[in-house]
């Protein structure tokens, strides 16, 4: 536990001195103590980082509705025992081996506008192309998807093992009672396994918050050429990798931070309730 702490609160309070300074080249060069000038500069920042925050809200929210709701519906379906479950099982795991960098470069070749699978799909069906990731107004959204392809089946094996553990005997007295399945579920199952489906929010909606890697891999600096999937992430990164402003994108980093926790507290106060 002591490891533990030291480390996670070491690079914590490294990033924390670093975003009072205006550290810059190296973060080993001199540097002087400015206080709260650098999270002045990033709030008042309404170029880059606000559209940033609101690109990571929107990604995020996006990506986590539709893996849970997903999730869900594919638990239900995996959760009574069927002929070749043990092959639809490994079949949905499928996509949570690839690494998210290769993920990404897969499907920016099946959406690459002129030689990509997608969209000779489309246009069997009379369907114009796409620009898809090419699109300033579609880029995120195409990324999104991406996300939920390959995060779905993580949501659905926690919340399969959550019904897998559930007593059958509530479900069967609703049954007796002439509840509908629907009925059953939402006042039934549904209750009974919300303990586990705000567990899956927790832990997917932290990874969907620090997503990266398909973002640069697809895009690259800057999120695109208008910055157009740029979130907090990407944005840091740029401040850090890209400009050498260590004090700057350390303030990012900790206003993200705390952006995290904030979820973290609400989410586990939630859970909490449910559990009562």
């Amino acid at each position: 536990m002591v490891f533990t702490a030291l480390l996670i609160a070491f690079p914590l309070g490294w990033t924390l001195y670093l975003s009072l300074t205006d550290s810059s080249g190296s973060v080993r060069s001199d540097s002087e103590f400015i206080g709260l000038q650098n999270y002045g500069e990033v709030l008042t920042d309404f170029d880059r980082f606000w559209p940033a925050v609101g690109r990571t809200v929107y990604f995020t929210g996006g990506a986590l509705a539709f893996e849970m709701a997903l999730g869900m519906a594919i638990a239900l379906l995996l959760w009574r025992p069927f002929r070749g479950e043990k092959w639809v099982r490994v079949a949905i795991l499928l996509p949570l081996v690839a690494t998210p960098v290769a993920v990404g470069m897969m499907w920016s070749l099946i959406l690459d506008p002129n030689i990509g699978f997608a969209n000779q799909a489309l246009s069997w069906f009379g369907i114009p192309a796409q620009p898809w990731l090419a699109g300033q107004d579609t880029a995120l959204t195409t990324l999104m998807f991406v996300d939920i392809w390959q995060w779905t089946p993580m949501v659905v094996l926690i919340l399969l093992a959550g019904l897998t553990s559930l007593s059958d005997e509530p479900d069967e007295a609703a049954r007796v009672d002439g509840a509908s399945a629907w009925q059953r579920f939402w006042y039934v199952t549904f209750p009974l396994v919300m303990p586990v489906f705000i567990t899956a929010i927790l832990l997917r909606g932290i990874d969907a918050l620090k997503t990266f890697d398909i973002l640069y891999a697809t895009k690259g600096k800057g999120g695109g050429s208008f910055h157009e999937v740029e979130t907090l992430n990407v944005y840091a990164y740029g401040l850090s990798f890209d400009y050498n402003d260590y004090g700057m994108s350390s303030a990012v980093l900790i206003i993200f931070f705390m952006m995290i926790v904030g979820c973290i507290w609400l989410l586990t106060a939630r859970k909490k309730r449910s559990n009562r």
